[in-house]
């Protein structure tokens, strides 16, 4: 198995995908799982490194063969995780990253309980909405759906040992890089530092974001679960 999974969660417009690609660009020995879909490539996106874009068809035979860590159907799309990202990480002797939702999360943390889960948090509702607005991407129909799924991510927030509020991208950023640094330290039997690191990754611990997550928890109608 890997020497560590981090895996990395938030709703579409928390900005997740640019902390992935800080981490990637500024921590070593990450090497980033490309997961499987259904939904066709947007504008800019790569086969194989985005996404593996295959057909329903495909994804369903994978499935039914077993070969997905985790799997998981988002707005008629399938998204799926080979295990072979397994494989491919201990070869390299590099840690793994996983840019998954948080039902896939949950499947990978009860086959993986050592796996260190984050997630990335908007801070309210009407910040999640002006993001999803101001980037163009979604009719207004789409920016609903993707508004009441992220109540429904946001309400899994126990399930995570890290929650990171994203209010500055670049705070954020280094935040999660904390985090990474920390647990790669504790995995290795190291004692954690130095200070303003361990600091940084504690302040995003589960229990440390109580208040800070039920503010974020009332601005969408939604109770931790």
């Amino acid at each position: 198995m890997a020497g560590q999974i981090f895996i990395v969660s938030g709703p579409s417009g928390s900005g997740k995908t640019s902390i992935v690609e800080h981490l990637l660009a500024s921590v070593p020995d990450l090497l980033f799982s490309v997961s499987y879909t259904t939904r066709g490539p947007r504008p800019g996106e790569q086969e194989g490194r985005e996404y593996f874009f295959v057909s329903r068809e495909e994804f369903e035979a994978m499935k039914a063969r077993g070969d997905f860590l985790e799997h998981a159907q988002v707005f008629n799309h399938y998204y799926g995780t080979h295990r072979r990202v397994l494989v491919d990480a201990e070869r390299a002797g590099k840690d793994l990253v996983l840019d998954i939702d948080v039902k896939g999360a949950q499947q990978v943390k009860r086959k993986l309980p050592p796996a260190v889960a984050i997630l990335i948090l908007p801070p309210s509702w009407q910040e999640l909405e002006r993001r999803l607005r101001a980037r163009g991407l979604d009719s207004p129909e789409d920016i609903q759906r993707r508004l009441e799924r992220a109540r429904q991510e946001v309400e899994s927030c126990a399930t995570y040992d890290y929650v990171v509020i994203n209010r500055d991208l670049s705070k954020a950023c280094a935040q999660v890089e904390a985090i990474v640094r920390v647990e790669r330290q504790r995995l290795a039997g190291e004692t954690p530092g130095p200070a303003e690191l361990v600091a940084q990754a504690e302040a995003a611990r589960k229990d440390a974001t109580v208040s800070q997550v039920s503010a974020i928890l009332e601005t969408f109608g939604a109770r931790a679960k």
